[in-house]
């Protein structure tokens, strides 16, 4: 973990430190697995033990660490129960809120997203990849935003925080991202055909890729355990 600000001239102090620790976990600064050590924190970011435990028992709750029989908290390594069931949540729920969005939308709310489009487009030529997951999760807040149905984004949003953990995972796998964007300008085109049958499709099929991408991964990264 890198120490990036001084986290003693902070107010809501608990708070920083568990949104400091969750962007290290899912940015995998913090690995699946890692013990979280409390002395060692806390000396690394120059705070006492009580925001710490405050942060860390609000990561226990959201379910980013777990106790462990010796004490103290490790971070939850991902499952394959895991991964079907968010990408099983986000398939149905952001193919919804892609239909409403070929239905609800004005010609002029396009226009956003066709920018998100070029911008992912550029960093791919440049080989840009840390900008990816940023402008890629911007592409589907605006597309959940063109449903106009606050309910349904809201339920989205309380994954948003496991899907960047995804996200961060495949996007730095280069056909992905590719695809990722190929994929981004055929649901444009559908939206914008205001055909919600074609988009839905899309989506979904969408999120498949990126399911079988994490599984790939986790695969290839337990292999990986038990040759060392």
């Amino acid at each position: 973990m890198k120490l990036d600000n001084n986290f003693k001239e902070r107010k809501s102090l608990g708070q920083d430190v568990f949104d400091y620790l969750k962007k290290s976990i899912i940015d995998q600064s913090i690995e699946p697995g890692a013990r979280l050590v409390e002395s060692k924190i806390s000396d690394m970011l120059g705070i006492s033990r009580t925001p710490l435990r405050e942060a860390l028992h609000k990561l226990e709750r959201e379910d980013w660490i777990e106790k462990i029989p010796s004490g103290g908290f490790q971070v939850v390594t991902l499952t394959k129960d895991d991964i079907e069931q968010t990408f099983g949540i986000r398939s149905v729920l952001e193919a919804y809120a892609a239909r409403l969005a070929a239905e609800n939308h004005e010609t002029l709310d396009l226009i956003p997203l066709e920018k998100k489009i070029m911008e992912f487009k550029i960093c791919l030529e440049k080989k840009d990849h840390d900008k990816l997951q940023k402008i890629n999760t911007q592409f589907h807040d605006l597309l959940y935003a063109l449903s106009k149905s606050p309910k349904l984004i809201k339920m989205i949003n309380q994954l948003r925080a496991q899907i960047s953990r995804f996200r961060q995972m495949i996007l730095k796998q280069s056909e992905y991202a590719h695809k990722s964007n190929e994929d981004h300008i055929k649901m444009l085109e559908a939206i914008k055909n205001r055909d919600g049958d074609a988009v839905e499709k899309l989506v979904k099929a969408h999120i498949i890729k990126g399911k079988i991408a994490v599984l790939t991964q986790l695969k290839q990264e337990e292999e990986k355990k038990k040759s060392a």
